[in-house]
């Protein structure tokens, strides 16, 4: 599988755009991300949850009646595009089985509660665990990869998510929109976060193109070192 990490960023390397106030950045993190024609694209909980425009775990109680095991579960295989949900106690409540016309798969952990797994069923959704408490994302890609032949996957944040793939040596490429200007809030994230416990090593680069957009925008486009 090839995957991308696609962040929009100030030129402090600041991620988060409230405040910027700038009607073109989004659109131009969208067009750039369509680009890449992936097959999948994910996020972590905290954006799944503003895209899902649901409350925290405002789903229904009572629907498993019993045990429901811990086995990955796939509502359908041949989606044209899926929205990957890194959520491992399961918090986000989806409205349906889809995201921005991407089919909902859940990656969840094994400590997740039932009715949460029996409620992703009734709304159709999909859902594949990456390990018993925390999420391994080796084992995720490999399951999408072989489940749900998934050949390209773009990850968009959040931070932590970008910074956790990228960590673990499993981004291909990194792809990052300057924009023109500078955010120095410092409780903002970077584009790539990573608790100290879990670092591993620097991920080097090699850069592969420049491109200057719209709005004095520059994308900035890296492969991995092998």
């Amino acid at each position: 599988m090839h995957i991308i990490c696609h962040m929009m960023s100030s030129v402090d390397g600041r991620s988060l755009t409230d405040g910027w106030h700038l009607d073109f950045a989004s659109p131009c993190y969208e067009e750039t991300a369509a680009r890449f024609k992936a097959d999948a694209w994910v996020c972590g909980r905290v954006t799944m949850q503003e895209i899902s425009h649901g409350k925290d775990r405002d789903y229904p109680r009572g629907l498993a009646k019993n045990p429901v095991a811990r086995t990955d579960y796939f509502a359908t295989r041949d989606a044209s595009q899926y929205a990957i949900s890194i959520d491992p106690k399961g918090r986000v409540a989806w409205k349906s089985s889809t995201a921005l016309d991407s089919h909902i798969v859940e990656v969840l952990a094994e400590t997740v509660e039932d009715d949460y797994l029996a409620y992703l069923q009734s709304i159709g959704a999909s859902y594949l665990f990456g390990g018993k408490e925390d999420i391994d994302l080796k084992r995720v890609v490999d399951t999408l990869e072989r489940e749900l032949k998934i050949k390209k996957l773009i990850v968009e944040g959040g931070s932590h998510v970008s910074g956790a793939f990228v960590n673990a040596q499993l981004a291909d490429e990194v792809s990052v929109l300057l924009i023109p200007l500078v955010d120095g809030r410092e409780a903002h994230p970077s584009s790539f976060e990573i608790a100290m416990d879990k670092w591993q090593k620097p991920t080097y680069l090699k850069l592969d193109s420049v491109e200057k957009l719209e709005n004095d925008v520059v994308w900035v486009r890296y492969t991995r070192k092998s």
